[in-house]
């Protein structure tokens, strides 16, 4: 095993906050600069960002205390909440939600993104406030952390997990590229001409619950929603510690987060065994004819009904918003003849089906990435003892 350090997190380069121009200036806003702010982490799935919702001008820059953060710079938000992580592709400057590094030359920068991530609940527990978190500059840079002494070392570990994050990424931008070709296809065979009927004429709610914990002998697999602000697909693992009730579910039924419906979670689970369940979190459509799975999951997976969701919520804004989920059967979903549906799901079907196989391949890769990341960036496993490719 090779040296390792002792150092502190402002050891390892130059932490950095931001500032927000005024919003009441119009001529501060949509310039050329990017500039971030930790919501534009809450969906984003990859390490490397090169831009946020927003740009600001070259006068909105110099009107506050933001700075042009360089490529590498490693962005970390401070509040609101703490902990969200991503590289800079390119020069970027963010709001003062983050207290970013920008690495010295005895650090590798992917190494210290994997690092804060392996860090990241220990980081968030220094943060402090009553109404919300947050973590100060002088907080953040006095926390301790161990690091292999050798930019090398930190390298070939940043390697190995980035090697999986990649395959990850990739599977995740394939995913998004066959769902928005099946949609075009939806939108190109069934335009507003189409009839319709209500939801209801073709899908029911399932509302089924067991207890997983209450059959222990048996394998059962969970399907989750990990926060109110994750990327689109769900969380996949073994249920059968879970104590509360879940509802059932099967691989012909579809699934639709309730939580913060602003953001698309719409989704055919694999379902790897028989027995498997989902948080209560999810609507559990059945459709009444199973071997039109695909024609419904491409009918919901629409701007317009994820404008009718939004339409029919409890909650306030945001992640305290909740789908209403009897509201949803009254949409009104495209009814051609079936000679048209089963023409349709012919094309459909085998899409969607490679969908299901990378996200079972994505969740084997992030448990095994789960699994690695303490372990490599703590020392207790040596980067030469893994051949990842």
């Amino acid at each position: 095993m090779g040296f390792r350090k002792t150092v502190s997190i402002g050891d390892l380069g130059k932490i950095v906050g931001g500032a927000t121009p005024s919003t009441k200036i119009q001529e501060n806003w949509d310039g050329d600069i990017p500039w971030l702010c930790p919501k534009d982490l809450a969906n984003y799935n990859q390490r490397y960002i090169s831009r946020g919702e927003r740009n600001i001008t070259q006068q909105g820059y110099e009107s506050c205390s933001t700075k042009v953060l360089p490529t590498g710079t490693v962005l970390f938000s401070s509040r609101a909440p703490i902990g969200y992580i991503a590289i800079a592709k390119n020069p970027v400057c963010t709001n003062q939600g983050f207290k970013s590094i920008i690495p010295n030359d005895e650090i590798d920068s992917l190494f210290l993104y994997y690092l804060l991530k392996a860090n990241k609940n220990r980081i968030e527990s220094s943060g402090s406030g009553t109404t919300f978190k947050e973590l100060s500059g002088k907080t953040f840079g006095a926390i301790e952390v161990s690091i292999p002494a050798s930019k090398d070392e930190q390298a070939a570990i940043a390697h190995i997990l980035g090697s999986l994050d990649n395959k990850i990424e990739l599977n995740n931008q394939i995913n998004d590229y066959l769902a928005k070709l099946v949609s075009l296809e939806f939108e190109k065979q069934f335009g507003a001409n189409t009839p319709a009927v209500d939801l209801s004429n073709v899908l029911d709610i399932s509302t089924k619950t067991v207890k997983p914990q209450d059959y222990m002998e048996e394998i059962w697999e969970h399907y989750s929603i990990p926060a109110f602000d994750e990327a689109r697909w769900p969380a996949f693992e073994p249920a059968n510690k879970i104590k509360s009730n879940k509802y059932v579910i099967d691989e012909n039924c579809i699934l639709i987060s309730k939580l913060n419906p602003s953001i698309k979670r719409l989704w055919i689970p694999p379902c790897i065994t028989s027995r498997s369940v989902c948080s209560t979190e999810f609507i559990v459509y059945k459709p009444k004819k199973p071997e039109y799975k695909s024609f419904y999951n491409a009918a919901i997976d629409s701007d317009s009904f994820s404008n009718y969701l939004l339409q029919h919520v409890t909650g306030s804004t945001g992640s305290r918003q909740r789908s209403q989920p009897k509201a949803t059967l009254t949409y009104p979903i495209p009814n051609p003849d079936e000679k048209q549906i089963a023409f349709f799901c012919a094309f459909a079907d085998p899409i969607y089906n490679q969908i299901r196989n990378n996200e079972i391949e994505c969740q084997k890769l992030k448990t095994l990435r789960d699994l690695l990341l303490p372990k490599l960036v703590t020392g207790e496993i040596n980067s030469s003892v893994i051949d990842i490719m």
